[in-house]
């Protein structure tokens, strides 16, 4: 079992570690080989390089397994078990700096070439305990010259020789420096990369013999928040562990204000807006996000914003949601009023949308699913694409956003997420197939929207709990828009 969070640092600070095993090992070879397994794996942790006095790793043994007496940690056994204690110190270790406070990101530094053991050590925590590193990898940055400073200050600490020749990096398994010099690696690609939940950086810092390894996480805004105002932050959750409240009351007068002037600017902005929602099979089929989704629909029904939902298949699960918020919703298929009618291909869809404009006057949110009728069966027709059929929706109904909601994070371009992209630019990628093959759809979609007179088009991740809220209600948005 391993404990920590905040206040991470060499000599421990505020970790808690109990091993126990079956093992028969007599108390002083178990308090040596422990020594040697916390020097490998809990002093090369840090989350913030604050240390305290509540610190210790407990190791026990009860010899119920056995086994025969370990008596010297050089014989066989006694190396096997050394190995095995280290991988379990090791494994405690990189949890604890995967828990930092406010970590998004696992940082592992993998160093060598290094003069000593002592030296290698060092120099592979410079890297993790670096908050230009750690604010850079928060952001998927790859700023390799940060990790090079690092380095070059604790070589200097340590009175160690270390030129910038000497120095080879690499990110997630791509070379960034090699002798010291850019070597022109995709910065885009790299960025896509670090967005991963661990980052693994390879140094290399000249021909010794010597290595190790060390643990970190990256430095984000909540471990901001969380330490700005600690009490007011956390708070008893079930079971008496303690989680961090977010609740708008906890946060400062200042933040407070800025929060809610912002958020009455937005509602006053979209008061009276229509805006088709599509989304699909990941919220119908998991009842969390149904829940979160139906709830993100009932706050923008509360502030005045009128939704259209387009759902990619037959579910109750949305409807059925908003229903348990008080949200009165009412399911349409082609079959309902003659909603939509398309040719045999389907790639010509009308839509007539008399029967939304009579939910919408009575308060109701319509939820409109792509099903077709027997006799549109019958006669050689094929269902209509949800992308399809919810962007003629948002123009028939004169909506002034369409919002897709997918297993993406929006649209990326070489690798790289475009949080905004102009109609002409989407038309142009598109025709020249520099659009994600799954993105298509969407993108087609959106430039049929955008030239039927919606204002914008949103294509931001399904998977995350109330993004459609995050997209609207914020300037940047989380995902990508088109206009």
């Amino acid at each position: 079992v391993g404990k920590g969070s905040g206040m991470v640092h060499p000599k421990m600070a505020t970790v808690l570690g109990f091993i126990t095993c079956d093992a028969a090992v007599g108390a002083d070879l178990l308090a040596a080989a422990l020594r040697s397994a916390v020097a490998e794996s809990f002093e090369m942790v840090s989350v913030d390089r604050d240390t305290s006095t509540n610190d210790a790793v407990i190791a026990m043994c009860n010899g119920m397994s056995r086994a025969p007496q370990i008596a010297s940690l050089e014989s066989d056994a006694g190396r096997a078990f050394s190995r095995a204690l280290t991988e379990v110190c090791i494994d405690l270790a990189r949890a604890v700096a995967r828990d930092g406070e406010g970590a998004r990101r696992l940082v592992t530094v993998s160093l060598g070439g290094a003069p000593s053991t002592d030296a290698a050590r060092s120099l592979a925590r410079s890297v993790v305990e670096s908050n230009l590193v750690k604010a850079a990898l928060f952001g998927a940055d790859p700023g390799y010259g940060r990790i090079a400073a690092a380095l070059g200050a604790r070589a200097a600490e340590l009175g160690m020789p270390l030129a910038p020749s000497d120095i080879d990096v690499a990110l997630q398994g791509t070379p960034v420096l090699t002798h010291g010099a850019p070597t022109g690696a995709s910065l885009d690609e790299l960025r896509v990369k670090l967005r991963a939940d661990e980052i693994v950086i390879e140094v290399r810092v000249g021909s010794g013999a010597h290595a190790a390894q060390a643990w970190g996480c990256d430095l984000s805004y909540d471990y901001v928040r969380i330490n700005a105002d600690y009490a007011a932050v956390l708070a008893d959750g079930p079971g008496g562990a303690v989680r961090r409240d977010q609740r708008l009351d906890t946060k400062t007068p200042e933040l407070k204000t800025e929060v809610l002037v912002s958020a009455l600017r937005y509602i006053e902005r979209f008061a009276g807006t229509r805006a088709v929602v599509r989304y699909g099979k990941t919220t119908l089929a998991r009842r969390d996000l149904a829940l979160r989704f139906a709830e993100d629909v009932r706050l923008l029904s509360a502030v005045g914003l009128r939704p259209i939902l387009v759902q990619a298949g037959a579910s109750e699960l949305v409807v059925t949601s908003l229903a348990r918020l008080g949200v009165r919703a009412v399911g349409l298929s082609g079959a309902d009023g003659n909603l939509f009618r398309l040719d045999q291909s389907a790639e010509r869809v009308s839509v007539d949308p008399d029967v939304v404009e009579m939910l919408l006057a009575k308060h109701y949110v319509p939820v409109v699913v792509p099903e077709i009728t027997e006799e549109m069966e019958e006669a050689g027709a094929a269902a209509p694409s949800v992308d399809q059929l919810a962007a003629e929706i948002a123009v028939a109904c004169g909506a002034k956003k369409l919002i897709y909601l997918s297993d993406a994070p929006g649209l990326t371009v070489g690798g790289m997420l475009v949080s905004e992209i102009s109609a002409e630019e989407l038309a142009s990628r598109l025709e020249a197939g520099g659009i994600d093959e799954n993105a298509r759809p969407l993108a087609r979609g959106a430039m049929r929207a955008l030239r039927g007179g919606v204002d914008s088009v949103h294509l931001i991740d399904e998977r995350t709990p109330h993004v459609v809220v995050a997209e609207l209600f914020t300037e940047t948005g989380v995902g990508t828009m088109v206009r």
